[in-house]
């Protein structure tokens, strides 16, 4: 899922062409799901990005995880953390 380049080529690409508001993502993914790079910092540690991925540890519990993330306005959302 997160290492094929064709399809994070394609995933990265639409996301940048559309790019959503704070209030559109937080629509979708809900509230408290969506963090500007100052609050990413705050909740997680950066592991490494892969656009348009990060891969990150919750710094509330150490479970590694991914979000996505759109170039600008830069947020990050869709956090998926293993079980």
């Amino acid at each position: 899922m997160y290492t094929d380049p064709k399809e994070r080529m394609a995933i990265t690409a639409e996301i940048n062409t559309h790019p959503r508001t704070r209030e559109e993502l937080e629509e979708c993914y809900g509230k408290g799901q969506v963090w500007d790079t100052q609050e990413l910092r705050r909740d997680f540690e950066v592991q490494s990005f892969l656009a348009p991925y990060c891969f990150v540890i919750r710094k509330s519990d150490g479970k590694q995880g991914v979000v996505g993330f759109q170039h600008l306005p830069r947020f990050y959302f869709h956090a998926v953390f293993e079980e």
